[in-house]
């Protein structure tokens, strides 16, 4: 029927008005304002996130100034490496929202090396797997706890995060991006961070925020900023200082001053006072004053060289008789990787370094001090000692 808009069409204007806040281009942006706010909250946490990295991988971690500005998806997927990993991390105290941390998947791998201990070198024909993920979920759990703590200061409220979620995403594949997180769908905050770890890493990360999630972040820093204010501005002023009083004819101040007394109590006669003294310089009656301090030097009795120490051994030890100390009897030991040890099961045999039938090593707070055998005493095991280390 001529006239009549069809459901494509009517759709297409919803989008270009801005009343659709679901798809593409939902038109909803941020402010100059916001986006020098949102760049400032972002340099202060990813600072304290980059120190708790350095302890992690002990290397020098530097994360440059972020660059804010608006993105899509189609933004994301043209313009980062792939595959990639999301982090998303979700606010559970003072915020309500989430966002993602998007790093590249060598990078990843690199860091969870540096993590395990290993030099970060090695790690081009790698797969990432679900002990990287792992490892790196816990990286980023505690660097957005610090950051969440820095976060906290500038809000002035507790604010808490949930434990990060970790995921590898192949971009060049169709995807939908409301799998990842349902934001994505349409218009985003897109923060850039160039990030170095020592010679291995020189990188670019990314951290997306949902534009509402941001707005609050502002609007919360704006309220704290004005109630500051507000208190700074509501403080009582100081009282000006009084004006002090023509002085008096002396005939007038001797007849205001009440008349003096000795120290039993009997009048004395009143002097005049050529200008009063301040109330802080008052002269200390002669009974306050201290009397002279008798200084004597210390008298010490001489040492007795030719005592014997040993008459006190026997007291001494005995204070400490009763003082508990940890017994470790130890089988024996061996060294495994992460890998290994997430390979335990019900059934699997540990190796030991010790060989069968070799003396147990006994130990007192951990210092080796003596060797032994294992002994069955009724139905507990016991150990016999069969040699004292010196």
């Amino acid at each position: 029927m001529d006239g009549v808009l069809s459901q494509e069409e009517i759709t297409a204007l919803l989008n270009n008005s801005g009343g659709d806040t679901g798809g593409s281009g939902s038109g909803e942006q941020i402010t100059d304002q916001e986006r020098d706010t949102i760049g400032e909250i972002a340099n202060i946490s990813m600072g304290t996130a980059a120190t708790t990295l350095f302890s992690l991988v002990n290397h020098k971690v530097e994360i440059s100034t972020p660059v804010v500005s608006m993105a899509t998806w189609d933004d994301i997927v043209a313009q980062y490496e792939k595959p990639c990993v999301f982090i998303r991390i979700a606010y559970t105290v003072g915020l309500d929202g989430s966002n993602l941390l998007v790093l590249k998947e060598n990078d990843v791998k690199i860091i969870t090396d540096l993590m395990m201990g290993g030099d970060g070198t090695n790690v081009e024909d790698g797969e990432l797997g679900e002990l990287h993920l792992s490892a790196i979920s816990e990286a980023m759990n505690q660097m957005m706890g610090s950051s969440a703590t820095s976060l906290s200061s500038m809000l002035n409220k507790v604010i808490d995060i949930s434990p990060p979620e970790a995921d590898l995403i192949d971009l060049t594949e169709s995807l939908d991006e409301k799998e990842i997180d349902e934001f994505l769908s349409s218009d985003f905050v897109k923060i850039s961070f160039k990030m170095e770890i020592g010679d291995l890493i020189d990188s670019e990360i990314m951290q997306l925020y949902p534009v509402s999630f941001a707005k609050e972040m502002c609007e919360s820093i704006t309220k704290n900023m004005e109630n500051d204010v507000n208190e700074t501005t509501g403080e009582a002023a100081p009282a000006p200082e009084p004006t002090p009083a023509p002085a008096a004819p002396p005939q007038q101040q001797a007849q205001a001053m009440p008349p003096q007394q000795d120290m039993m109590g009997q009048p004395m006669m009143q002097q005049p006072y050529p200008q009063p003294m301040p109330m802080y310089q008052q002269p200390m009656p002669m009974y306050q004053q201290q009397a002279p301090v008798n200084v004597q030097q210390a008298q010490f009795q001489p040492f007795a060289g030719g005592m014997n120490p040993a008459a006190f051994q026997k007291e001494n030890i005995d204070l400490i008789m009763d003082v508990p100390l940890d017994v470790t009897v130890e089988l024996g030991r061996t060294t495994k990787s992460i890998e290994e040890i997430l390979d335990f099961a019900p059934g699997t045999i540990i190796e030991l370094d010790k060989i069968a039938g070799e003396p147990i090593d006994v130990l007192v707070n951990g210092k080796y001090v003596a060797k032994g055998e294992v002994v069955v005493i009724e139905e507990s095991f016991g150990v016999r000692i069969t040699e004292i280390i010196k």
